[in-house]
């Protein structure tokens, strides 16, 4: 396989290398209020593009076979929802007995707690030339979770229970 046709192949991951090394060299472009304003475009334009794209080329009857695969789905919630979250568990134990900042275990208890970026699923799946019919039932099941958990969460805490700013390095 020579360069050109491995750069084909390998697009993807390149041109995520690429983002992230341009990100490196000049990190003012991406922050909040910055002039990507990631806070509208990636929220709102690329997420939704992103299943935009993915449902058109969706076919009915893959994403109603999709549905189905009922065992599939089940491994994949257990999976994300209940092993991984217990798994984190059980390693924010080992660490909370090290001299390791509260708030640095407290976010890694969220961050353990939430899916995977929606997005990424189905870009990824489709990237390998995967089946992303699962993948984008999966995703709007664990963003239709997170949008409930996050209102019940959001609605129950008290200022002095949300986390400080954390400073710039």
């Amino acid at each position: 396989m020579g360069p050109l046709e491995r750069l084909r192949k390998e697009w993807f991951i390149l041109g995520i290398v690429l983002v992230i090394a341009v990100a490196r060299l000049e990190p003012g472009v991406g922050v909040k209020g910055g002039p990507l304003k990631p806070e509208i475009t990636i929220t709102y334009i690329a997420v939704s593009a992103i299943f935009f794209n993915s449902g058109l080329s969706l076919k009915t009857e893959e994403l109603t076979s999709a549905l189905m695969h009922v065992k599939l789905h089940l491994f994949v919630q257990i999976f994300t929802l209940v092993f991984f979250p217990t798994a984190i568990w059980v390693f924010l134990q080992l660490l909370s007995i090290t001299p390791i900042n509260e708030w640095l275990l407290k976010g890694l208890q969220t961050v353990g707690c939430m899916p995977p970026p929606v997005s990424s699923a189905v870009i990824l799946t489709k990237a390998v030339g995967g089946n992303e019919d699962p993948p984008c039932l999966v995703s709007f099941l664990e963003l239709s979770w997170d949008e409930i958990s996050l209102k019940q969460q959001s609605s129950q805490m008290s200022g002095s229970e949300r986390v400080p700013e954390a400073g710039v390095w």
